[in-house]
């Protein structure tokens, strides 16, 4: 495939969404759909300046490659809040001020219209290995998928195999759709804006604010998972009463975490997850959102605390609650299943981190791709802990004898210290 090249797509009118994309072929999972590159990307609030310098340079129609014009792209300054419209007046007066004065110039009108592009249509770029946000960049063809909680792509951005110079498909820095699934030609692409794992009100509530549209998708429309979302025991099953004195506990050590993570307290954050877990353990299941976000928060922290063993418990409560919930290859279920295979690694469960492992690369190659950089360390950590497992199942003994001393004799591979930032998001949005 070549970057740019469109013929896998057409745009349509989808029926209450405007615009948007359908395939003209059928796609299976981990096809790339379409590649593409940024029509301009650069570091955070730098972005308005350098579209206006593209656009001073070659006109404001259609690009190379792009089925959309930048021009034609939804802004929905008309639905800002006051608040909104107030910080949009001082970004557009900012920008005045810096624009050279012998440059183009824009009215009020067409420069408002590129920051509510710049909102509405933002995608966040990432580091190499997709962990941290670093910049944010405007995707004209990526602009038109529309949203679904339950999509049938996902988008990805790729720095590229800098190693294959012979393909130009691979030495670009570009994103990808890729398909999820099986999809059917003329079916409509979809992309999920926003993490999938929140009740199907609090999503809608979500996308109405961040993107000023109502989501009528099947998973909101039928409330589908909200009922695993608040899912709680069943033998006894508590009262309403109980339910509610819980969700309210757990919401108030929620924000004693956060102050706790905000100010470097991990071992306060410990006791107070596991004080949580506790309480919540005869009410809530382990599909519930509550318990969910504690045992993230305490596997992650423990992680990099080091304390490997009581870490991979909680790891692997997560990614069970996980799977009966999220999509089967959604990327953030691959990533998390990889964190966990590797926490349950360092506890020396070699059997379970191997197969975290191998399932969380089945995952990533849908999602990623091979050539992906986390996926090719994916690859490798598959590599070594299969090599272990093998070692392990013929002398047990031997093998905790070589681990040990291979451990003793170099630094021990330390998490990333926990923060209070949640996973880059797809898709950028102007706090």
């Amino acid at each position: 495939m070549t970057i740019g090249r469109m013929e896998n797509v057409e745009v349509f009118t989808s029926e209450g969404k405007g615009r948007g994309l359908k395939a003209t072929k059928e796609f299976w999972a981990a096809d790339v759909i379409f590649a593409e590159r940024a029509y301009s990307a650069v570091v955070f609030d730098r972005l308005a300046a350098r579209i206006m310098w593209r656009v001073e340079r070659e006109g404001t129609g259609l690009t190379e490659g792009c089925l959309v014009a930048v021009d034609d792209l939804q802004n929905h300054v008309e639905h800002f809040g006051e608040e909104e419209q107030k910080e949009l007046r001082l970004d557009v007066d900012t920008f005045l001020q810096y624009w050279p004065p012998q440059g183009q110039q824009f009215s009020m009108q067409y420069i408002s219209h590129i920051f509510g592009v710049i909102s509405c249509n933002g995608f966040t770029l990432s580091d190499q290995r997709g962990l941290q946000a670093v910049g944010v960049g405007i995707f004209p063809n990526l602009g038109l998928v529309n949203h679904d909680c339950w999509p049938n792509c996902t988008v990805i951005f790729n720095n590229g195999n800098h190693e294959a110079v012979k393909s130009m498909f691979h030495t670009q820095m570009r994103i990808e759709l890729r398909a999820l699934g099986k999809i059917s030609e003329g079916e409509e692409l979809t992309v999920s804006y926003i993490d999938f794992l929140n009740l199907s009100e609090d999503r809608k509530k979500q996308l109405k604010k961040q993107y000023y549209f109502d989501c009528t998708c099947e998973h909101c429309q039928k409330k589908l998972k909200d009922d695993l979302f608040l899912g709680v025991k069943d033998d006894p099953k508590p009262s309403q009463e109980v339910v509610k004195e819980m969700i309210q506990f757990s919401k108030d050590t929620l924000e004693k975490i956060d102050k706790a993570r905000s100010e470097g307290l991990y071992h306060e954050v410990v006791k107070l997850c596991r004080e949580c877990l506790q309480k919540q353990e005869p009410v809530f299941a382990d599909t519930n959102l509550y318990t969910l976000r504690m045992l993230s928060t305490v596997s992650e922290v423990l992680s990099y605390l080091q304390a490997f063993e009581e870490a991979s418990y909680y790891a692997r409560r997560m990614v069970d609650g996980y799977m009966k919930l999220y999509h089967p290859n959604n990327a953030q279920l691959g990533m998390a299943v990889m964190r966990a295979g590797l926490t349950n690694w360092h506890a020396g469960n070699i059997e379970v981190g191997h197969g975290m492992i191998c399932k969380a690369y089945a995952i990533l190659l849908v999602t990623h791709g091979p050539s992906h950089p986390i996926t090719k360390d994916l690859e490798a950590m598959r590599v070594q802990t299969e090599m272990e497992l093998r070692m392990f199942r013929q002398n047990e003994f031997m093998y905790h004898k070589m681990r040990e001393a291979a451990l003793n004799n170099q630094p021990m591979q330390v998490m990333a210290e926990p923060s209070n930032e949640p996973a880059p998001a797809l898709f950028h949005k102007k706090q």
